[in-house]
């Protein structure tokens, strides 16, 4: 039995390693899974079939995966029938998992790898309107990038819906990749180097400025600020993205005014409609799966006092060339202490993740 859960193991982090190379989408002959684009352009989003999810995934669907994900950013997955246990054993194909924070909002699926992205409380009841717990969902209205205000970020996120109210809800995602590429040319030069303080009471803030106008210190403590370089090479290893979001709270060197100018612009410019694409949830069951590293996202509303809506998310650990950001990089005249940024958080890996080179190593 030690045997073969050996041989799972190191297929498993065999996979992993061989997605961080550089690649190009399979040929069609090679191809084991179907893409459908989603997007006018062909190029980002893409609705899969062909995944037998009710399974363990071998090694050359789990590879073709990655290249499809780092290809269109977005993958939409129809009724997959996952659980949560195979939602979790599904997502770990990626990577190590973040445990989810659950800072004003209790947990309440089985797997403390689950965030619950929904409106329902730990009673299974409706979040009251005006509760923390409401306000505090009210940024994932905003566009946003998951888990950006981590110092260790994210690759992966796999949302599922579980219950599904009748009309709304939908997810929009914007592409960064093409964001970037839309820039002006003096634009993409003044920004190249710059690097980013991402803080998730920022977005809070702005999408509930009189419930988390002061965060408290419990709050503070737990989510402190993180920070990032603006300008990233895209997982494929060719295109350039940017790697912002609501959570943005500053631009470290520049003065506040001009600082948030520029990152409302960038906002601004990523969120033009012929970046965007919107995916609608059409059965329970369905998964839909995208790379924060080159994507926004945010949700549309729908009659959340009336109607219930429950989505749980796995979040992947990113484990590539830019997953621990910036913060190393950093002295102390560049971290806010006044908002909990302490220049003495290590950047390094989290207990259950391993760094790029400890997988590349197996």
């Amino acid at each position: 039995m030690l045997a073969k859960s050996s041989r799972c193991t190191s297929l498993i982090f065999r996979s992993l390693r061989y997605s961080q190379r550089p690649r190009t989408l399979a040929t069609a002959s090679k191809s084991i899974l179907q893409a459908t684009p989603l997007h006018e352009n062909g190029l980002f989003g893409a609705e899969v079939a062909g995944v037998d999810f009710s399974r363990p995934l071998p090694p050359p669907i789990v590879n073709e995966l990655v290249q499809l994900q780092n290809k269109y950013g977005v993958l939409a997955f129809r009724s997959t029938g996952l659980t949560d246990e195979t939602h979790v054993r599904y997502s770990k194909n990626f990577g190590a998992l973040e445990t989810a924070h659950g800072v004003n909002k209790a947990r309440r699926a089985s797997s403390p790898n689950l965030y619950d992205a929904g409106n329902l409380g730990p009673d299974d009841k409706i979040i009251p309107k005006g509760s923390r717990a409401w306000w505090h969902t009210k940024g994932n209205g905003l566009w946003h990038t998951d888990s950006s205000f981590n110092q260790h970020r994210a690759s992966y996120s796999a949302l599922r819906a579980v219950e599904l109210p009748p009309s709304g809800g939908q997810t929009k995602y914007a592409d960064m990749r093409a964001a970037y590429a839309g820039l002006p040319s003096d634009i993409k030069r003044d920004i190249e180097d710059k690097v980013v303080e991402h803080w998730i009471w920022h977005s809070r803030k702005l999408a509930a400025p009189q419930e988390f106008d002061k965060p408290t210190p419990e709050e503070r403590m737990a989510l402190p600020p993180a920070y990032h370089t603006l300008v990233q090479t895209s997982p494929e290893g060719v295109r350039k993205t940017l790697y912002i979001a609501s959570h943005a709270r500053r631009i470290l060197g520049m003065k506040e005014r001009e600082s948030t100018q520029l990152i409302n612009y960038l906002l601004n410019h990523a969120q033009q409609p012929q970046y965007q694409l919107g995916v609608k949830w059409k059965n329970v069951g369905d998964l839909v799966q995208w790379d924060n590293r080159c994507t926004m996202h945010r949700a549309t509303a729908f009659e959340d006092q009336i109607n219930r809506r429950d989505m749980r998310r796995t979040t992947v650990y990113d484990h590539g060339p830019y997953a621990f950001g910036a913060k190393l990089g950093l002295e102390q005249r560049d971290v806010d202490v006044l908002v909990g940024g302490m220049v003495e958080i290590a950047a390094g890996p989290t207990p259950e993740t391993q760094t790029q080179e400890q997988i590349q190593a197996l």
